[in-house]
């Protein structure tokens, strides 16, 4: 009996589809995070969620960025035994962290916005990750079935 192995195209075409559910979940996320604040009359939460949210989006497209980089390099590199890794990818990760914290910081100290409604809209990226993992789970895609 013979057992086919997987075909990478269409895991790479589930993939990319997911990284955009999770992408637009997230701004929704933070939508509604936001009207709900400012519905409830908390501009300075509205903010900091609205800020939180967009600070997520960019960490998921910065990591997004980071790891197709890596895939790239693994994959030029797939006849050497010992990958080398250029020194720019392990700066872009550390650059990442250090950027949303540094912004967090600064959002923090000057625009006097509750800490709490950052670490929330920052939230919404796991949120968006969760939803999106339990949609592929209840309606996977064609190439899934």
């Amino acid at each position: 009996m013979e057992v086919e192995t997987p075909q990478p195209v269409s895991a790479s075409f589930s993939g990319i589809q997911t990284e955009k559910r999770i992408a637009w979940l997230n701004f929704i996320f933070g939508a509604i995070a936001t009207i709900a604040a400012l519905l409830l009359r908390q501009q300075r939460w509205a903010i900091g969620l609205a800020i939180g949210a967009a600070l997520a989006w960019l960490n998921f497209r910065l990591l997004g960025r980071g790891l197709d980089t890596l895939v790239l390099q693994s994959i030029a590199q797939r006849e050497r035994k010992k990958v080398q890794v250029p020194l720019t990818s392990y700066l872009g990760i550390a650059f990442r962290y250090a950027l949303i914290g540094l912004a967090v910081y600064v959002i923090f100290v000057y625009l006097h916005v509750p800490l709490v409604s950052l670490i929330l809209g920052l939230c919404t990226l796991a949120a968006a990750a969760i939803t999106a993992s339990v949609w592929e789970i209840l309606q996977p895609g064609p190439e899934q079935l």
